[in-house]
């Protein structure tokens, strides 16, 4: 699956790094940066390799492409998509 800006996909994580996350959506490969993440906003946990997620790609002019696991940004790529 290509991924395209402001998709919604479901991922599960794949590797992790002190600046952010390796992630799988449906056989792509994204990056969560760390503060992307809600473990970085609140008292979630941290994410840990096979952690599922539900993002939405930020950029996908990047390689890979980044993605964001935060609600603010899912509700900010719906609204563009309703643009759209």
């Amino acid at each position: 699956m290509k991924l395209v800006n402001h998709q919604e996909v479901n991922v599960i994580v794949t590797a992790v790094a002190p600046f952010g996350s390796q992630v799988d959506a449906d056989g792509s490969t994204g990056f969560i940066d760390q503060v992307k993440h809600p473990s970085w906003w609140s008292d979630a946990a941290p994410p840990q390799v096979g952690d599922h997620l539900h993002a939405v790609v930020l950029d996908d002019s990047r390689t890979p492409p980044r993605l964001s696991a935060l609600k603010r940004d899912i509700d900010i790529a719906r609204t563009l998509r309703g643009r759209e």
